[in-house]
């Protein structure tokens, strides 16, 4: 077994500067464009956002084949993966006991959660490779909670397939319905009255 050093908590730092659109900057940009609401509030704003947004981690978490997003920017779903092949260590176990401890999954019989993001679906846009979905702690969480209760429930996807390629088989097969014609009962096509 090989044993874990404890980490130095007073190191410096390196933290990632963000960005966020929930700025008041953008909430004038949607007044100018929605003149309806000229007298929303900023907290008003916000709060609608986040509604929104933990409406749609529930529906992501709920439904078995995720959610579409809104204005055909993709769609979101959980999915059930096997064990990855490098060791999953457990730093708050490992620390504690003084030797490497891997997380095991037993309450998902070793399986993985993963948070999948495709935009290659029936609606494809321009530049649509620049689109990346990044989850939140919060959503990450929520959906880790889920999966530990009910995880056979998620759709299994192997390591070594493509989520478009899932989505280009089933537009096929859609594609078919679509072609055999739906004849009426009681038509005649020799009967031209």
């Amino acid at each position: 077994m090989r044993t874990i050093k404890k980490p130095d908590l007073n190191a410096p730092r390196f933290r990632e500067k963000r960005t966020s659109l929930l700025t008041l900057e953008t909430l004038d940009k949607f007044k100018a464009s929605n003149p309806k609401y000229k007298d929303l509030s900023y907290a008003d704003f916000k709060n609608i956002i986040m509604v929104f947004n933990k409406k749609l981690v529930e529906g992501i978490i709920d439904n078995r084949n995720g959610v579409e997003l809104p204005e055909r920017l993709g769609v979101v779903f959980l999915g059930t993966c096997p064990p990855a092949k490098k060791k999953n260590i457990d730093f708050q176990k490992s620390h504690q006991y003084g030797v490497e401890a891997t997380h095991r999954n037993w309450d998902s019989d070793n399986k993985l959660l993963k948070i999948f993001y495709t935009n290659n679906t029936k609606y494809t846009f321009q530049n649509r490779q620049a689109w990346v979905f990044k989850p939140v702690r919060q959503f990450k969480r929520n959906a880790s909670k889920a999966y530990r209760e009910n995880w056979e429930k998620y759709i299994e996807v192997s390591p070594k397939e493509k989520i478009s390629g899932m989505f280009q088989r089933y537009r096929r097969k859609e594609y078919v319905k679509n072609l055999t014609p739906v004849i009426p009962e009681g038509y005649d096509e020799f009967n031209l009255n």
